[in-house]
């Protein structure tokens, strides 16, 4: 081994030194350091969406499968399906990709449900009257300093298992008995929230029934999903999304084909008639 001549050995040791005595003595930033690097980072930071993924953008009148209820059957021949986000594994999200799926994550925003994983989380002071749904009761939106911290983590469940997008449910309690004195105004502010969440871990939101206020929220949701406007003729409100190129997914549970079809295909509405159980069984238009 070659050795090095003792005066540029010298010279390293005086420069080590310094660098030496410049982070041991203090291991703060100087003031010509930048303070960024060593800040902690936000407790809940807004994840950015996947780079290089553009928002999943549904057109009206695609075919689609909802089934929350049941084993997961993956072979029904459509483009979309909706699912649980719960009780679908990112391994089942993944198989469907594979099968040239898109996914939407349903997680209910507006109801607390007892049976969920994380419903020891929300405190006593948010929870309301049923909803009708055994084990369901309503969510006081107005609380969007408690609610909103526990839908980021639910999306973000969505988000790590893959899902293309989010159905919300729920999202009408201000028109209903829910045992807090709900208002259109605090219903609109908590729906923007609840889109703002989905849109900011990448992934495109359904507005759940809620026609009164399609108006307002048309520009703020990328599709909408909803139950029998056909029976209660009322899917005409529905109509600013079709023109806004935005899918429609309608089910119809009473109704028999014959009654609807011809009429949701007239509207470019996703149309289908399901049990109300939601399993596997369809019969689309």
């Amino acid at each position: 081994m070659r050795r090095l001549p003792l005066a540029l050995v010298l010279l390293l040791l005086l420069v080590a030194g310094c660098s030496w005595s410049s982070s041991d003595d203090d291991d703060r930033p100087g003031p010509d350091e930048s303070t960024t690097a060593s800040a902690p980072p936000p407790s809940s930071p807004s994840p950015s969406p996947t780079p290089g993924r553009a928002r999943w953008q549904p057109r009206p009148g695609l075919a689609w499968q909802w089934q929350l209820t049941g084993k997961l059957d993956p072979t029904v021949d459509v483009p979309v399906y909706d699912v649980d986000g719960f009780n679908v594994s990112k391994a089942q999200v993944d198989d469907l990709h594979r099968r040239g799926r898109k996914v939407i994550c349903y997680v209910s925003t507006g109801a607390w449900e007892d049976f969920r994983p994380d419903a020891g989380r929300f405190p006593k002071s948010v929870l309301g009257k049923s909803n009708g749904w055994k084990g369901e009761r309503w969510l006081d939106v107005r609380r969007t300093d408690v609610l909103g911290p526990l839908m980021a983590k639910r999306f973000d469940m969505c988000r790590e298992k893959g899902f293309d997008a989010v159905e919300p449910d729920n999202m009408d309690g201000y028109d209903n008995e829910t045992g807090f004195p709900l208002t259109a105004a605090h219903q609109l502010a908590y729906n923007r929230l609840i889109a703002r969440l989905a849109h900011d871990r990448g992934m495109a939101v359904g507005l759940k029934n809620d026609l009164d206020q399609i108006p307002e929220l048309v520009g703020d949701f990328d599709f909408a999903v909803n139950e029998q406007c056909a029976e209660f003729d009322e899917c005409d409100q529905l109509a600013p999304f079709v023109k806004a190129g935005k899918a429609v997914f309608n089910v119809e549970y009473k109704l028999a084909p014959a009654k609807f079809c011809d009429a949701a295909r007239g509207a470019r509405l996703s149309a289908m008639r399901k049990e109300l159980e939601l399993g596997v069984w369809r019969r689309a238009c």
